[in-house]
């Protein structure tokens, strides 16, 4: 692995500071200290679950609007932690052991219906980071932690002591619940628990029709897992997934294979990942001063990494935190005089884009924070700069104004600007939405892209592009939430990690940039009339690529670019209950 540091670069060249630290945090933010009582903690996490989780109705809160984060200060924990719709689990440690969870379920998520068609389907939204469990819960295939999601709903930078397992099966249903799509990215899973293992110890997890666990260490169980995408991490064991799974700097994961025939795993194992950067994360020292880290880009690495020597910290002072009733006027004369944003957890509808105009500049949400543009602009814009950090937000279709749509839900350059290996940008965790909460008869929204990069070394790391094929009402109708395509690339040298695209209206991905490199899944969810299909992409090729697999659909990638993880699949998105 190689370490990149930035050469010439103007880092932190015109950076305010001033700000509170520790910063005011809203109350949409809770922290927490190992010597509050247990009881105390249970009972606020309890609350956001109440309202954002659940399964009285199934996926209680999907398209809710409120927003959680729950940071948790070094020390150990024995609270169990549920994690809902738009909610956050953060350790404030240099390092994932610095907290702990010792409890029996410690930080977990459940499919969000307990019946097998709905299963995970729908679980997205949420996120959990920097912390170590020691959960010994035996859900579905094992002791461990369960995770079971789909998109949008990333582990990053966790030590896990036994299993991982991202799926569930609840009895008396004949399979394990679907799940499709999920992510983790800097993860450790059995690495304590396999030196002491015993083969006895571990049960045969129920996976998915005609497939069984094999004995040995702690595992990352994917069982009904139609497709995941894991990156840098380090596992004792893999097993299961259903169609394709794609892992790229994975030690431990099996070796590329491509079919699921005879119990076989389908996946694509790219042994190293070319040029990646982990999310920037919060800390807080003894003294209760918080910093944002942002860990510097390496090239060809494999393995989890939580030495972060050559990371830029960067205190407080520098950093604006938002209360939930900030405007885009605000928000923006903060990013203008060059402060690093934090967006606690909110919606924000924003008349006008915010603007990161500064080399280095990191805008962070917590929580899911939602940016909701009113006036058809974008939500978020990039200038021609380098090293920009975009993370953890949700852009968000608002309406049309008269005829004209949001051109894009967010936008790096103007096409003028190159970019540098040395200082790449960043998405990581940016997720974009038309319709779902609405895009209704009675409150339509619209974009023409929701992500359109045209600056040169830009990398994406976990995305999930989505127009609703459900909303608050029920089933979507393409006329109330339109949006022509998921990602446009007319940059050079641009790298995907994790990309997922669905249902938009006409070419879900346009690539017309040169020396792209898309070592991920490709989730491509096709949009025919008004029928919904599902179709799982992963194309290796070199030159020109175009898949016309279902019209009016197309996925279109032109120049010298490289993707990786051939396979394709169609599936009925309609789910009927017996």
């Amino acid at each position: 692995m190689k370490v990149l540091l930035c050469v010439g670069a103007a880092v932190g060249v015109g950076i305010a500071s001033g700000q509170q630290n520790p910063p005011q945090w809203p109350d949409t933010v809770q922290v927490f200290d190992p010597s509050q009582s247990a009881g105390d903690i249970q009972e606020k996490v309890n609350a956001a679950f109440e309202q954002n989780g659940g399964h009285d109705p199934a996926n209680h809160g999907q398209f809710s609007d409120k927003r959680f984060a729950f940071l948790f200060k070094p020390g150990s924990y024995t609270t169990d932690v549920p994690v809902g719709f738009y909610t956050q689990v953060l350790g404030l440690g240099t390092a994932p052991g610095d907290v702990v969870f010792t409890s029996e379920r410690g930080v977990y998520c459940e499919e969000g219906d307990y019946y097998y068609a709905g299963g995970a389907l729908d679980t997205f939204w949420r996120s959990a980071e920097n912390f170590r469990t020691q959960a010994t819960w035996d859900n579905t295939a094992g002791p461990g932690m369960l995770w079971a999601v789909s998109q949008a709903a990333p582990l990053r930078r966790v030590q896990v002591d036994h299993a991982l397992t991202v799926y569930e099966y609840q009895p008396p249903y004949q399979g394990a619940g679907y799940s499709s799509g999920g992510f983790f990215a800097n993860v450790e899973v059995g690495l304590v628990s396999s030196r002491e293992h015993s083969n006895s110890s571990m049960p045969t997890p129920l996976l998915r029709s005609g497939a069984t666990s094999t004995d040995g260490p702690p595992a990352v169980n994917l069982g009904s897992q139609q497709q995941w995408f894991a990156r840098n991490s380090h596992v004792s064991q893999w097993n299961g997934g259903v169609w394709n799974v794609v892992v790229t700097g994975v030690d431990g994961a099996p070796a590329s294979h491509c079919s699921n025939q005879d119990n076989n795993i389908p996946i694509t194992n790219v042994p190293t990942t070319p040029l990646v950067a982990e999310k920037p994360y919060i800390t807080i020292d003894d003294g209760g001063k918080y910093s944002l880290v942002v860990p510097a880009p390496k090239t060809d690495s494999h393995g989890s990494d939580f030495n972060d020597t050559a990371a830029k910290v960067i205190g407080f002072e520098q950093v604006y935190v938002t209360q939930p009733t900030d405007t885009a006027e605000t928000i923006n004369a903060k990013l203008s005089a060059g402060l690093h944003v934090v967006l606690s957890p909110a919606i924000y509808d924003l008349d006008h884009p915010l603007q990161v105009t500064h080399d280095d500049q990191v805008l962070l949400g917590l929580g899911m924070a939602t940016l909701r543009p009113t006036n058809a602009t974008e939500a978020v814009v990039v200038g021609n700069v380098d090293g920009a950090r975009v993370a953890g937000i949700i852009a968000q279709a608002g309406p049309a104004s008269g005829t004209s749509a949001s051109p894009a839900l967010i936008r790096f350059g103007d096409g003028s600007h190159a970019g540098t290996v040395f200082n790449p940008s960043f998405m990581h965790d940016v997720f974009c939405r038309v319709g779902g909460p609405d895009g209704t008869e009675g409150d339509p929204v619209a974009a023409d892209v929701m992500v359109e990069v045209n600056s040169g070394f830009v990398i994406g790391d976990n995305m999930w592009f989505w127009r609703a094929d459900h909303t608050v009402e029920g089933e979507s109708d393409k006329r109330f939430n339109p949006v022509n395509h998921g990602l446009l690339v007319r940059g050079n040298d641009v790298t995907m990690y994790g990309l997922a695209v669905e249902h938009t209206l006409q070419d879900l991905v346009q690539w017309s940039g040169e020396r792209g490199c898309v070592p991920s899944l490709i989730y491509l969810g096709m949009c025919c009339d008004r029928t919904l299909v599902k179709c799982f992409v992963f194309v290796c090729f070199a030159g020109r690529l175009q898949t016309n697999l279902l019209l009016p659909v197309r996925a279109a990638i032109h120049g010298r670019s490289h993707v990786w993880g051939p396979g394709i699949c169609r599936v009925p998105r309609q789910r009927h209950r017996d």
